[in-house]
């Protein structure tokens, strides 16, 4: 069965990935950061870190950490 995480959790990961992207809007959800980012709007190389860093934020929020 599938854990849906707490607003508590999901608030606290996107609070930290914040400090890590402080000039990002990262709107309310953080799947709309990723299913909504256009490639190639930003340099490769903040591309890869930015998409990553979201990533591993939805990863820790989807298990719980």
């Amino acid at each position: 069965m599938a854990r849906v995480p707490s607003a508590e959790l999901e608030g606290r990961v996107c609070s930290e990935l914040s400090v890590d992207l402080p000039d990002e809007d990262l709107g309310e959800y953080l799947y709309d950061c990723i299913d909504l980012y256009e490639m190639g709007s930003k340099p490769r190389c903040e591309e890869v870190e930015y998409l990553g860093l979201v990533q591993e934020a939805i990863d820790r929020v989807e298990r719980g950490d």
